[in-house]
């Protein structure tokens, strides 16, 4: 259930910087809606976060946390803000989520 949690909190984290990058792009009212979801999904993650480090090792919790968050921000980059698909940012991500697999199988 630990690393339920830790991935939901990872999403929540990637959420958090969608929020950030749609709020540089909006003016007025709609600003403020995107900063609150940004306040939000980073209340959610943090507070998640801050559960699974009962249960599992810090490093490990947040090395899988940040990793989750740096892949899934890239990610929505690509996908919703025009940022390049180029070969060495596919490589370096698959490296980064290999990393993740991995600390994920050799932690108790």
């Amino acid at each position: 259930m630990n690393w339920f949690l830790l991935v939901v909190a990872g999403l929540f984290e990637v959420l958090f910087a969608f929020c950030l990058g749609k709020a540089k792009e909006t003016t007025g009212n709609e600003t403020y809606f995107w900063y609150s979801g940004f306040l939000i999904s980073l209340l959610i993650s943090m507070g998640l976060l801050i559960k699974v480090t009962q249960n599992l090792p810090i490093g490990t919790s947040y090395a899988v946390w940040t990793g989750i968050g740096a892949v899934g921000t890239v990610l929505v980059g690509i996908l919703f803000f025009k940022e390049p698909l180029e070969f060495w940012r596919v490589f370096f991500l698959s490296t980064l989520v290999l990393s993740i697999v991995g600390i994920k199988f050799v932690s108790h």
